[in-house]
């Protein structure tokens, strides 16, 4: 029997399910994570508090929408003092907390922190500070993207907002609620999921080590500690040792030295929670460019430790403070357990690297982005590279995308062999939740892809005028979520435009905002099977006018469509060869 994916838990973001098809094969779905998310629209209201939903089938707005970047498709209103929301707590001994919320903007930009009260069983236990500095931009502002009153189109409402819980951890089953008191001064607030989380304390220094305080690294925020980190890693690497960050949160402005080169050196830290690299730019830079991402080379480890920065819109070594979170090219780089916020892409080449079992939120570009530089370069072929086990949200590009580009003069070699496998990526404000663009003997499963709020779900396909094409990929035991957006009415749960040979199978699409899948663009083969669509607001599979090459439809499901809406379309006029056999529509 195939469950629906109402037998999942609401919004279905964080928990591993076993999704199991018609044909008995079953694969693991989304990210294991340390956190559970609880969706504010499946709590309990309290004192006119109201949910906002956007209606699958309702037409997709033209403009960003606080409910298309919502996480589930919805969120809580607080407006009114005494407006709260309500959970049961899922987590034992829960001892720290994201809000994931949207607070107002001031009237020139630049944003504000407010407080939201949370009580546990009724008794007021803290007043949790949100943010909006490092959100509301304002896409094609005449002035910058910070300026509300430069004519631009807003978006990137939501930001991921981290708090330990003070006094005693939260037994599960408390009742937890964030409630708008008097004190809580922000005009409204829309929460839109929290995060909960039972941390341990932080890591012990690994024997050995060289910790980054011995070589003047101040954790107290006082002053730049780039120098001293990095002179402890150029003797970590002479010496054959590791270094350790312990607990603090060291600052970072980068203006003299440019970013963390962690080349062939394992850096391990205190845990997310604990040791923090924290990239504090003055704004506006007294000099223009500067650089400041930390950049893994060959046999580099980047472990337990978390990255944010204080940049405020997209400008990769701008005005703006923004840069690339982490970099990497060489062979057989590691990050684990990493979490990056308010940084731009973790823009990620090299051979036999992987990223695994980390978080970003907040991102300006890409949450994860592999790929093979843009242009020829030994150390970044973009071979075998893997990307497995990460939660990202909230991202300001494709949350994950492979991209393998043939560069400006067309001598850049093919990616090969990338794997994403068992992620969570949910809510990017702007492109797609998951990417394929090029390659060969790509693999894409067990991924839980959902909310996109201005593109499609997924797209398969090819990048730019210089991207290589998709010569061969897999992508397999997905569920995509919520695809298709604002930006542009061609936007669906999945999207395949261009590839020389792919295999789309034992995936499902679920309530898509207009088809569930579409065909467009050059696709010489695709091999379409055993695939569930669920409640698209438009067709369930559709051929676009114009398309070009060939596909097999084979024991696919297309159900719960909406009224005059049919399972399968084909606008080709012929130009796309369809063969079918065993599909229920």
């Amino acid at each position: 029997m195939t469950p629906r994916l109402s037998d999942f838990l609401h919004g279905a973001l964080l928990i591993t399910a076993a999704l199991t098809f018609s044909h008995h094969q079953a694969f693991a779905v989304g990210a294991t994570t340390p956190f559970v998310t609880v969706e504010a629209e499946s709590g309990q209201l309290g004192g006119g508090a109201e949910t906002k939903m956007f209606v699958i089938g309702t037409p997709v707005p033209t403009v960003a929408t606080p409910e298309l970047e919502a996480s589930g498709g919805g969120y809580v209103a607080l407006t009114a003092a005494g407006q709260s929301v309500s959970w049961k707590n899922p987590v034992s001994n829960a001892n720290a907390l994201v809000v994931r919320a949207s607070v107002p903007d001031t009237p020139e930009g630049g944003g504000q922190v407010v407080t939201l009260n949370l009580y546990v069983n009724g008794v007021l236990r803290q007043a949790v500070p949100l943010s909006s500095k490092q959100s509301w931009v304002y896409r094609k502002s005449s002035t910058t993207p910070d300026d509300p009153n430069g004519g631009g189109m807003a978006y990137h409402f939501y930001n991921d907002n981290r708090t330990l819980i003070a006094g005693q951890p939260i037994p599960a089953g408390a009742t937890l609620m964030l409630r708008k008191d008097a004190a809580n001064t922000g005009a409204f607030y829309h929460v839109d999921c929290v995060d909960l989380e039972s941390v341990a304390g932080p890591a012990k220094q690994p024997p050995g080590s060289l910790s980054i305080v011995d070589y003047g690294a101040d954790p107290a925020f006082t002053k730049d500690s780039t120098e001293a980190i990095q002179k402890c890693v150029t003797d970590a690497r002479t010496k054959r040792k590791e270094v350790w960050i312990p607990t603090g949160k060291f600052m970072v402005n980068s203006l003299a030295s440019g970013g963390l080169d962690l080349t062939g050196v394992t850096v391990s830290g205190a845990g997310v929670w604990f040791s923090m690299i924290y990239r504090n730019i003055p704004l506006p830079p007294p000099k223009l460019p500067w650089r400041s991402a930390i950049r893994l080379g060959a046999n580099s480890v980047l472990r337990d430790v978390s990255i944010d920065s204080n940049a405020i819109y997209k400008a990769i070594g701008g005005v703006s403070g923004d840069d690339y979170g982490i970099t990497s090219h060489g062979s057989k780089w590691l990050i684990d357990r990493v979490w990056v916020q308010h940084c731009d892409a973790q823009w990620l080449t090299g051979s036999d690297g992987t990223i695994q079992n980390s978080r970003v939120s907040d991102s300006w570009a890409d949450g994860i982005n592999v790929n093979n530089g843009n242009r020829k370069n030994p150390d970044a072929q973009g071979m075998r590279l893997t990307v497995q086990n990460n939660f990202i949200r909230g991202s300001g590009d494709d949350c994950i995308a492979t991209y393998s580009d043939a560069g400006d003069k067309g001598d850049n070699s093919q990616m090969d062999g990338t794997k994403i496998l068992n992620n969570t990526t949910v809510a990017p404000w702007w492109a797609n939740s998951l990417r394929v663009a090029g390659g060969k003997n790509v693999l894409v499963q067990g991924n839980l892809v959902s909310d996109s709020a201005s593109n499609n779900g997924m797209d398969i396909s090819i990048f730019g005028k210089t991207g290589q094409p998709l010569e061969s990929a897999t992508i397999t035991g997905n569920v995509i979520l919520r695809g298709g957006g604002w930006n542009a009415t061609y936007r669906y749960g999945v999207s395949i435009s261009a590839a020389t040979n792919v295999i789309f199978t034992n995936n499902v699409i679920r309530d898509s905002r207009r088809n569930g899948l579409e065909i467009s663009g050059e696709v010489a083969k695709a091999t379409i099977t055993g695939n569930v669509i669920d409640h698209p607001a438009g067709a369930g599979v559709e051929i676009a006018a114009k398309a070009k090459g060939s596909a097999s439809f084979q024991r696919n499901t297309v159900r719960n469509l909406l009224p005059n809406q049919p399972s399968f379309r084909d606008l080709s006029k012929g130009s796309f060869s369809v063969t079918q056999s065993g599909n229920g529509w």
